[in-house]
Parts: structure tokens; sequence; C-alpha cells
């Protein structure tokens, strides 16, 4: 039976409300296990927590061995979003880090140790709403301790891009990425069957990766010369030519196997696998037979970008420097005292297509906001209007030439203030982006969507426990 928290200490154990940390620390982690202790001596804050987390029990919760408590995979799973690690730094952590410990309920005489597939499966477990409603009582203490009881919240929203695990794709490795796990799945499932179909499996990887090397170190001619241009761009598409032709033969291959399979083992998921790269495969050839023999341009909306990350988009935001990235927009709304309130993760979304959803999200969760400032990507005329029924003022630039009614509302001594004030946002991205959200290393938009929600409640929760850092410093500078 899976538990929130143990509720007997054993021999050695310190209470969580009687760990101490270091005031003067800057580190990362004793500011978010400064967060965990406020939570668990405030009896509020820790009954409304322990009721968000009890939605990861199943049903059947009195069935089965003792999973980890709830407590601990809050923690663990924040802990690796708060100091942006990998599960090999966490687990040394877990398994070694004295005050963590101590958090986690384990004393000095405590030998237990974690294993990284048991922290992944459990982390696991996460949904982003179960994460939506721990961020709102974290923002909420937040606000209990930074805010005045009748002040206004005053947020400010932005986008930015997380990106994915993905490589610079183009339809030559994407191909090679199909074909490599073709030959994997199907050598793998024909020995299974005792099939020797795919003995030399080894040596046709060996053989199609010497053929996609070879295509992709062929490039264009620049010389003036215009035979010598034709010649290069024959060489090119005959190297295109043999490359796809080798793909489609080992696709045949794998077709055969799938069929013969099916008749050995019907049911079996991973010939669903096996499918699917078989499809993907002979889409890329499509491609390029496309792209190079033919010399069509290929829409975007046919272009695929990963084959491991499917959500993956290809933006261009004109940084400077930064042509392109490969990954999923973020839009974020942030208040005045450095809590994220709300956040979005746009598929196929652009960013005046989500303005009044994070903010009409924000006002839901938070009945305090008032005001809320964009930049001029977010503008429309709808989009003002649908705003302007729910926010006491929105401050939403206008694209293009101003009408006397827009010189008047974007020259208001408020709109000029929010304006100015809306900057920092960008600082409160770049520290999402310290705490995890540069690229995301989980799999699936479902694992996208889970690491995105985790650093948003690891930030807060780093923010709120450096409020409370900053009052402890406080009270012991007028004690001296």
């Amino acid at each position: 039976m899976r538990q929130t928290i143990k509720p007997q200490m054993q021999l050695g154990e310190v209470d969580i409300s009687a760990i101490t940390f270091n005031p003067k620390s800057r580190d990362d982690i004793p500011r978010l296990l400064r967060a965990f202790q406020h939570i668990w001596i405030t009896p509020e804050l820790r009954e409304q927590v322990f009721r968000a987390l009890e939605r990861m029990i199943p049903a059947s919760r009195d069935n089965g061995r003792p999973g980890m408590d709830l407590w601990k995979i809050l923690i663990f799973g924040t802990l690796r979003l708060t100091i942006n690690c990998d599960y090999d730094r966490l687990q040394e952590l877990a398994n070694e880090h004295g005050t963590l410990r101590q958090m986690l309920g384990h004393g000095p005489y405590c030998t237990h140790s974690y294993h990284i597939q048991t922290l992944q499966d459990n982390i696991a477990l996460f949904t982003p709403e179960i994460l939506d409603g721990i961020n709102q009582i974290v923002v909420n203490a937040g606000h209990q301790l930074g805010k005045k009881k009748e002040e206004r919240i005053c947020a400010r929203a932005d986008s930015f891009v997380v990106k994915t695990n993905a490589h610079f794709p183009t339809d030559i490795n994407l191909l090679r990425d199909a074909v490599r796990k073709i030959i994997e799945w199907a050598a793998c499932l024909s020995s299974e069957q005792q099939e020797s179909l795919w003995r030399q499996s080894n040596y046709l990887q060996d053989q199609h990766k010497k053929r996609f090397h070879k295509a992709r170190n062929l490039k264009r001619s620049t010389s003036s010369n215009e035979s010598l241009r034709e010649a290069r761009q024959h060489d090119i598409e005959t190297v295109h030519a043999e490359y796809v032709a080798y793909s489609q033969k080992l696709i045949r291959k794998a077709e055969i196997t799938l069929n013969l399979l099916k008749a050995r083992i019907p049911g079996d998921l991973r010939l669903k696998e096996l499918e699917r790269w078989i499809k993907d495969a002979d889409y890329q050839c499509q491609l390029i037979i496309r792209r190079v023999l033919n010399h069509e341009t290929i829409p975007h909306s046919e272009k695929v970008f990963s084959l491991f990350e499917r959500h993956t988009e290809w933006i261009s935001k004109g940084k400077a420097g930064v042509p392109v990235e490969l990954g999923l927009r973020v839009c974020v709304i942030q208040d005045q005292f450095g809590f994220t309130l709300h956040h979005l993760v746009m598929e196929k979304q652009t960013d005046d297509q989500v303005t009044v959803a994070i903010a009409k999200g924000a006002k839901q969760r938070f009945p305090e906001v008032s005001q809320v400032s964009y930049d001029r990507g977010f503008w429309s005329k709808e989009n003002l209007e649908k705003l302007e029924t729910f926010l006491d003022r929105a401050v939403l630039p206008k694209k293009g030439r101003w009408s006397e009614q827009d010189r008047k509302r974007e020259r208001h001594p408020e709109f000029v203030r929010a304006m100015k004030k809306h900057s920092a946002v960008e600082s409160d991205i770049t520290a999402l982006e310290q705490h995890g959200l540069d690229r995301c290393p989980d799999s699936g938009i479902d694992g996208y969507r889970r690491y995105v929600g985790l650093a948003v409640l690891g930030t807060n929760l780093h923010r709120l426990g450096s409020i409370l850092q900053k009052q402890s410093s406080q009270a012991v500078k007028k004690a001296a």
C-alpha cells in the first residue's frame, strides 16, 4: 500500500520541523528543502499538498506491496528540475546527501538506497493536473508571506522555446534513424523466433551507415564553371539514389519479416513498433526522391523533425545567433513576486492564439490578478476586447499604426509603467531555464508536459525557499 508519508518515525530519525539549514547558503538545495519544511510545519499547507498527492494513488490502494511515499516522490521530482540534473546525480544525492535524507525521513542508521529505475518510475506517476494543483498551493503560500492583504496581482506573460532531445533533422539522417531501428527490432524479434533472416544485422547496419555518410558528405559545387556544377549534382543524385535503393531493400525485407512474425506471434505490441518504423522509413525515402531526384520543394507541413520526439517543431523566433530552435513553445505568466502563476505548452500555436487562454487560466486560479502585460506578438483586436472583459487593465501593445484611441490607451501612465516592468519577465524565464527548462530529456509529449510542470513547481518552491531564507536572515540580524 502506497502512503503519502510514513506515519511513525523510526529510531534516529529527525523530525522535519527540527532540520536546520545554513541561512547564508547560496546553493539551490537548501532553499528547496526550506520550502518543503515550511509546507510540513504549516498544517493547512501540508494537508492541501497531501490531498493533492493522494490523487496519484490508484483506487486499489490497499493491494500490493508498499511503494515509495508520495512525499518523497514530490521531493525527488522537484529536486531533479531545481538543480537541473540527470537521474545519476539525483540517485547520488538521494543516497549520500545528509540533509536531503533527513527531509526524506531517513535517520543515521538507515541504509536504504534508491535505484535509478525506481526514481524514474515513481516520478513518472505525476500528471500535469496534479502538478498544477500543488503549484497553486505553493504560490498561495508565497503570497501569504510576501503579498499585502489587499494588494492586486500584476502579471506579465511571454513565451519561450523549451528544446526537445532531438538532433538537427535532415531527410537522410532521419532515414538513417528509421532503418537503424528497423534492423534492431527485426533482428531482435527474429532471433527470439529462431529465424535467420537478420543474422547479418551488424553487417547490414554498417553497409547502410556507409551509404548514409557518402550521401551526407557530398556538397553542392559553388564553382563558376557550369559543367563542374552539373557533374557534382549528378554525383549527388547518384549517391542519394543508391542510398534510397538500399534502404528500400531493407524495408522490403522488414515487411517480409513482419508478415512472418504476425503469423507466429499475433498481438505482440512490438510488431506495431516495427511496423511504425517501416512506415517512417518509407516516408523518408519518398521525401528524398522528391527533393533530390525530382527537384521538388517540400512543403513545411509535410516535413518531419524528429522520429523519436514527434511533437518537435521547427521554430524560428529571429533571435540573434539562434536562427532555429527545435522544441515547443511554452507560454508562462508570472507575477510581481517572481512566482509562475500558470503555463501552457503550445502545440502548433502562436503567441496571439494563447493570449486570452493564459490570462484566463491565471485569473481562474488566482482571482486577485487584475493586470497582465504582453509584448506585441500577442496582439489582436479580438484578444484586447476579450481581455478587457475580465481584467481591470489589459497591457497589450498594438502592432502597426496607432489610432487616436490606441494612442490614448498606450500613453496612459499605468500602461507605460506596466510596459517598463514587463521586461522583468525575461529574468523570470532565465530562472526557469536554469531550473531545467532549457532542454527536455524526457520522451513523448506526456513526458514533456510533466517535465515542464515539474520545472514550474520546482522554480516556485525555490522562490518560496528564497523568501523564507531572506526572512530568517533578517530575523537573525534584528536579534543580533
